[in-house]
């Protein structure tokens, strides 16, 4: 199991080379101009979808060229989908991804429904799967409508443990349109096998997945990986592993594993403002995230139960973020970006949580122009520094 000991050894890793190998697995030192969206969701084992736009955004962050209809085509398509699986969180997986992660994870998701016993007293769950599954692969199905279908058949039962109780049990996935690209929806569930036309299949191994991880997010630790998937006990795969693997230990001097052959750039390896939405695995990947969010800014990148966009600068979390889309008058022009026009604007907003330098405000702005070009409708845009409450 990784840990402390037995690491004086191995060789050092310094926080910013910790970083820089990271940005780099995962797209973010430059964008990839080989990659297709389908392969970078794969590479990256799947993008954060708790809300329908991070995993676009998170996509124009790390694609040359990307176009936000690329993604939602393989939506249309069900080459990808938006199901639960890390952590308890929805993501985009590719479909083959959604086939074998969530049995990988199947485990996390009994442990969450163990939770939920005290409402779920009386409650059969082989047969609620088996309502559930009749009722959605018939049609795609609300939570709600599956919640009220089920309080028929236990009317003592807790509501939301219902609903816990019908994700977890059963693979669903989101039908579109959810999820589209600038097209509206209800969350509709139906499950993976019926919305992909083929089954999972048995629970994987997990040393697939482990090299995969270390090949998107690594270097990393057993915990690393423990947190990102949600599961326990994984220090026994890294150790069958570990003949095949390059050790190396942090400043703290925590083992780390990683692949052979993998990049690992020089600390100094220059690295571009990046806007990233809310809740990018990137920050949220790892036990000890210090490799992206600075001690002093943790926690600052959520207000209460909200996430906010975030602002990297020199590879580590620096600031947040928003866009705002509305109506602007003729002869409007604002700090960046093209003025003078009617109709839609785009604003937005960086809050950095330092005073950033006029060379790095600028390259910040620059790409901030970029991403309301290539993200927005807009025909016209402004990117402006400051609080949130100034800028309204």
């Amino acid at each position: 199991m990784a840990s402390k000991t037995g690491t004086s050894s191995a060789p050092p890793l310094s926080r910013r080379a910790l970083n820089r190998a990271t940005l780099d697995r995962q797209l973010l030192l430059r964008r990839s101009d080989t990659l297709s969206a389908k392969d970078a969701v794969g590479h990256l084992l799947g993008l954060q979808a708790q809300n329908v736009k991070p995993p676009y955004f998170a996509l124009w962050s790390r694609l040359a060229g990307f176009r936000p209809e690329a993604l939602s085509e393989l939506m249309a398509a069900r080459d990808v989908v938006r199901i639960v699986t890390l952590r308890s969180t929805l993501h985009t997986h590719t479909a083959d991804d959604a086939l074998t992660l969530r049995p990988l994870v199947q485990a996390a998701r009994d442990r969450e429904l163990n939770a939920f016993r005290k409402g779920l007293v009386g409650v059969d769950t082989d047969r609620l799967g088996a309502i559930v599954r009749a009722l959605v692969e018939e049609r795609p199905h609300t939570m709600k409508e599956l919640r009220d279908a089920l309080l028929k058949e236990w009317p003592h039962a807790d509501p939301f443990a219902l609903s816990v109780a019908a994700r977890c049990v059963l693979p669903l996935v989101q039908v579109t349109p959810r999820g589209m690209w600038g097209r509206s929806g209800q969350v509709s569930l139906t499950t993976v096998e019926h919305w992909l036309g083929r089954a999972p299949g048995p629970v994987p191994e997990a040393d697939e997945t482990v090299l995969r991880y270390l090949g998107a997010f690594g270097p990393a630790s057993v915990k690393d990986m423990q947190t990102w998937a949600g599961l326990t006990r994984l220090g026994s795969v890294f150790e069958r592993l570990r003949p095949g693997l390059a050790v190396f230990r942090d400043e703290s001097g925590v083992e780390l594993f990683d692949l052979p052959d993998a990049a690992r750039p020089d600390e100094d390896a220059p690295a571009p403002p990046r806007f990233l939405p809310e809740f990018d695995n990137l920050l949220l990947a790892h036990a000890d995230r210090t490799r992206v969010i600075p001690a002093e800014y943790k926690g600052r990148s959520w207000t209460g139960n909200q996430a906010h966009c975030t602002l990297l600068v020199d590879g580590f979390l620096a600031g947040i973020w928003r866009i705002d889309e509305r109506e602007r008058e003729r002869g409007e022009r604002g700090s960046s970006g093209r003025g003078g026009d009617s109709g839609a604007g785009a604003l937005l907003t960086v809050q950095a949580f330092r005073p950033l330098g006029k060379g790095v405000r600028a390259a910040v702005a620059e790409e901030g122009a970029r991403l309301l070009a290539g993200m927005t409708s807009a025909t016209s845009y402004d990117v402006r520094f400051g609080d949130f409450a100034a800028q309204g």
